[in-house]
């Protein structure tokens, strides 16, 4: 009697551990996070496909920032499993060509879309008044240089991140006769911009919206 009880504790506990192998494999498959439009490498437009490898602030450039860098990255990743540096910044390179173009094109609602309600009232402002003088932007984003983290934090729920862009754009504005008062298509020039990026990282939505601009 005695034999056959250790006998069936024992097919239990092989059946027990079995059934766990399943369901944690299972559970651990299930688990892994659809990634976001703004995440998503391949939502790269041509116009960024060239510049070199996205990363974390070069220490040479900014030495005594990089510990705040590196720890508000990690304290991001621990509240949001969705936060990778890699696919962070291949979705800001996008995100920045999405605005760019939106912006020139005076698309407000694709600016809705990934601005917050400041930064949309202030491109807002700027196609406003442009329309008012006649004039009509034919720019176009040759190629991002570089895109680099240089500040990151975890305000509470909310994540920043501020991403360092080194781009060069080929601008030329119009007048309301099409005529060119403004550039050249020939001559790319080279811009700075600091751009910050923020998200509730409690909410179910993964996408980050464009928090602040700055020239960089």
């Amino acid at each position: 009697m005695i034999l056959q009880i250790v006998i069936l504790a024992m097919i239990a506990a092989f059946l027990g551990l079995r059934l766990y192998s399943v369901l944690g494999r299972r559970a651990e498959h299930e688990e892994q996070p659809e990634p976001s439009r703004f995440e998503r490498p391949d939502a790269v437009p041509p116009a960024a496909l060239q510049p070199r490898p996205a990363h974390v602030v070069r220490p040479a450039a900014l030495e005594g920032a990089v510990p705040a860098v590196e720890r508000g990255v990690r304290e991001i990743a621990a509240a949001d499993r969705r936060f990778d540096v890699t696919a962070f910044v291949e979705g800001a390179k996008a995100a920045y060509a999405m605005i760019l173009e939106a912006f020139w094109q005076g698309d407000r609602e694709t600016l809705k879309e990934l601005c917050d309600a400041d930064v949309y009232a202030g491109f807002d402002a700027a196609i406003a008044a442009r329309a008012e003088a006649g004039e009509t932007l034919d720019n176009r984003l040759v190629r991002i240089e570089d895109a680099t983290i240089d500040m990151a934090e975890l305000v509470g729920r909310t994540a920043r991140v501020r991403v360092r862009f080194v781009a060069d754009i080929a601008a030329v504005t119009r007048d309301r006769d099409g005529a060119v008062v403004a550039g050249s298509l020939d001559d790319a020039i080279e811009a700075r911009d600091l751009w910050t990026f923020k998200r509730d990282v409690r909410e179910a939505d993964p996408h980050w919206l464009l928090d602040e601009t700055d020239e960089g």
